[in-house]
């Protein structure tokens, strides 16, 4: 939709989007196995207004995985011929246990890097910035959209794969680059080893971290530990390798991310009952690309749990904004002796101590009631004191005690990619 900009009234904006939909799907059902089988092949024409559209029926993970594991390697949600396409990436598999792979045309890349663009105009990258990219540039889609979209975009992008965290901190010094993109928990490791080195993060070039994978970037303790560690302010992003780069924070308006409502149409949602939720209200985010017709999602059920925020948007952009980004995940809800609690409610609290240098979450569920237990893992010392203060910490404010154990230091893994600090026993 490139007659949508960040400032498109909404009464523009709407029908903008659901030519767009029409478009896709007129696009897509003729030769789309997947989506043929699940919708009439006249679906385009019967589409009048939004309203129409929101009665589609949804996709889900699980739907992808068995069509994957049924006709292998890629499945069929293809609308092209499997010459057609020329990149391939696959997801992490942490919620599912099974990898989805997925394919891109050449004009679905061009969509995605598109929206990356979009991303580095909301960010404040300019080609006054150096852009580090410190991860290994395996199968997952990871920032491999973030790093073509620079050059794209003429941005000096400098890739960190097949080096170790110190050489990778070297390499960022010696560059003076500006801007990290990693997850939170890989950019609080490299704050970590540079602790020890004796490098000085906050006296570097460094003036933005773009975090994304997990959580974290929008958890405040996080944020807060990241931006001191390095002198930097934090922006948050959110994507998924099948659907695209969705949502990013923008410069003077932390604390939300906007939903790139000219690439997807977003929609929030009660994850018991399917049905909408208003803005302001948590609920599951239902997303459908608009330019990746190649390999689309329509109405995909993310299993991410945000709020719309309501405020007014003083900087006149007028796209929705995921107000506290990604909430939790729907599955990844935690079940104890009757609380319900999501693992970034428990990362901001542990994240608030500063001599946590990394923990990780026990989830028992072979009894009829779910036990919890933290392992933590001080930076010195043998944390005896440092486990009794979490434990005081989360019974004072989720309201139920948990078992808080440590480990010793420098024992529990690090992560550069996606963190798995969940462990569940089933």
């Amino acid at each position: 939709m490139s007659t949508v900009s960040l400032t498109t009234p909404a009464n523009d904006l709407r029908p903008a989007q659901l030519a767009a939909v029409r478009l896709l799907l007129a696009t897509v059902l003729p030769g789309n196995p997947f989506y043929s089988r699940k919708l009439a092949r006249d679906a385009a024409s019967g589409i009048k207004s939004l309203g129409d559209f929101a009665k589609l029926p949804f996709t889900t993970k699980a739907e992808l995985v068995a069509d994957q594991t049924e006709h292998p390697p890629y499945g069929t949600n293809l609308t092209f011929p499997l010459n057609d396409y020329s990149r391939f990436h696959q997801t992490s598999g942490t919620s599912t246990g099974h990898p989805l792979h997925w394919l891109d045309t050449r004009e679905s890349w061009e969509w995605i890097t598109g929206c990356w663009i979009t991303n580095f105009e909301l960010l404040g990258v300019t080609r006054a910035d150096r852009l580090f990219f410190p991860f290994s540039f395996g199968p997952f889609l990871g920032f491999w959209s973030a790093f073509e979209a620079a050059s794209r975009a003429g941005l000096l992008a400098m890739p960190g794969g097949g080096m170790s965290s110190i050489a990778r901190l070297r390499f960022l010094l010696e560059h003076r680059c500006t801007v990290l993109f990693a997850t939170p928990t890989y950019a609080l490791h490299l704050a970590e080893v540079a602790a020890k080195e004796n490098l000085d993060l906050p006296a570097s070039a460094v003036r933005a971290i773009v975090v994304a994978g997990e959580p974290g970037g929008n958890i405040p303790a996080t944020r807060e530990r990241l931006e001191a560690a390095w002198g930097a302010r934090v922006f948050d992003h959110y994507g998924m390798t099948e659907v695209g780069p969705v949502a990013v924070e923008a410069e003077g308006c932390p604390g939300a991310m906007y939903l790139l409502e000219c690439d997807y149409l977003a929609e929030v949602i009660d994850s018991r009952t399917g049905q909408p939720r208003p803005d302001g209200e948590i609920g599951e985010l239902v997303l459908s690309n608009l330019g990746r017709a190649g390999s689309p999602l329509i109405r995909y059920r993310t299993g991410d749990m945000v709020r719309i925020a309501t405020t007014p948007d003083t900087t006149g952009r007028t796209w929705r904004r995921l107000e506290g980004g990604i909430l939790g995940r729907a599955d990844d809800m935690i079940h104890v002796r009757g609380n319900n609690v999501y693992p970034s409610a428990i990362e901001a609290i542990i994240r608030r101590f500063p001599a946590v240098a990394e923990f990780r979450i026990h989830v028992d569920n072979t009894n009829p009631l779910s036990d919890l237990r933290l392992e933590v893992e001080p930076a010195s010392g043998d944390g005896i004191a440092l486990a009794e203060a979490v434990g005081r910490a989360i019974r004072d404010e989720l309201y139920f005690r948990v078992e808080v154990t440590t480990a010793p230091p420098g024992t529990l893994p690090r992560f550069e990619m996606k963190a798995r600090r969940v462990v569940r026993q089933k």
